[in-house]
């Protein structure tokens, strides 16, 4: 690239905006979609509270029941390595908390630069771990489609290319750095439109599952 400070500056500006914009406006979207309908009125006489039985069942939804677990025990236990270390990568690595504070001008304290790095490396290997299980596992390879594969490249990307640019494996660094922010932004625009909005739709499904069981005045 003949120019990789121009790179940056395009990706941290106009591309960043735009990235940024098909984000919100796509969430917003969605969740309009998922509340606009309604519900169809139910006459039978309530037999328990909706909000608790809701917001438990997020709780208990998010922890991997014991049959699950014994069916699926890799899946349960690299599925949460990965999505931990992702969250924690994003969350607690300090520059990334910079422009968090930029966007919304709140902030907060965060690991230091080692363990942030030791978890990137054990993310990655999670994900590099989840993606030949599945493609080595017969029922998991049949039922995967294009954009279960789509969603792992572009996360894997984003963690990957994080690694690279804080190692500076990639010279010069503004294409490094780039590259990072432009796997961000791919990731940002896919975000509403494919099952990366599992991470937001999911509070929604489970909180209507547990309030309908509340309601109904049985266990989720």
């Amino acid at each position: 690239m003949k120019d990789p400070m121009a790179f940056l500056l395009w990706v941290k500006g106009p591309a960043f905006d735009l990235a940024l914009a098909v984000f919100i406006i796509g969430i917003l979207l969605r969740i309009l979609e998922i509340l606009l309908p309604g519900r169809a009125p139910n006459y039978a006489e309530p037999r328990g509270g909706e909000w608790g039985p809701g917001f438990r069942t997020i709780v208990s939804r998010s922890m991997a029941d014991s049959g699950t677990f014994q069916r699926a025990a890799f899946n349960v236990i690299v599925g949460y390595i990965w999505h931990l270390g992702f969250l924690i990568s994003l969350l607690l690595f300090v520059p990334h908390i910079a422009v968090f504070a930029s966007l919304s001008g709140m902030s907060w304290p965060g690991l230091p630069n080692p363990v942030i790095d030791g978890v990137t490396v054990i993310t990655l290997g999670a994900l590099l771990g989840m993606l030949v299980h599945r493609l080595r596992h017969p029922v998991m390879r049949f039922l995967s489609t294009f954009e279960d594969y789509l969603t792992w490249g572009v996360v894997f990307a984003v963690v990957f290319s994080g690694y690279l640019a804080y190692h500076r494996i990639i010279n010069p660094y503004p294409l490094a750095l780039g590259l990072h922010l432009l796997m961000v932004e791919v990731m940002l625009i896919l975000f509403p439109f494919t099952k990366l909005m599992h991470a937001i739709t999911f509070l929604f499904s489970r909180w209507y599952t547990g309030a309908i069981a509340g309601r109904k005045g049985v266990e989720s």
